[in-house]
């Protein structure tokens, strides 16, 4: 059973997986990072100073207006759209940074299907069967 385990957990397919999901944690992280700390407080200029991240609708009477959303969301239940904002940014860029990864692999591997390929090289072996093949074929004719 541990051999079979082995098997399974070193082949190319699981190994090329897991790197893929570690690289894409790590991807996210830096995506959420350019969202939180550049693009959000960005558009927060742009609209006045508007903090997206403390944008929440109160479902409890125990919220007060104006509370810190996290502190909403430990007093009572809250809708928290503004999280729901920044999340919708995180997505898209990183969708869109996913499309162009993927649509430079598809040019590349275009061009290279593309490329003509070079014919193999008749062994010498095979050459030298052919000329017999030949000879012996022009000696019946004659």
């Amino acid at each position: 059973m541990l051999e079979e385990f082995k098997k399974f957990a070193l082949r190319g397919n699981v190994v090329d997986l897991a790197v893929g999901v570690i690289i894409g944690a790590a991807f996210g992280a830096i995506v959420n990072s350019l969202v939180q700390d550049v693009i959000m407080p960005i558009i927060g200029a742009i609209t006045g100073g508007l903090d997206f991240s403390n944008y929440y609708i109160p479902l409890s009477s125990k919220v007060q207006a104006g509370m810190p959303y996290a502190e909403a969301k430990k007093v009572g239940a809250v809708i928290g759209y503004g999280q729901f904002l920044t999340l919708a940014v995180n997505f898209t860029i990183i969708a869109f940074v996913l499309f162009m990864v993927i649509r430079a692999m598809n040019g590349l591997k275009s061009k290279e299907e593309a490329k003509p390929k070079p014919e193999a090289e008749v062994p010498a072996d095979v050459k030298l069967l052919a000329e017999i093949r030949d000879l012996l074929a022009a000696r019946r004719e004659a």
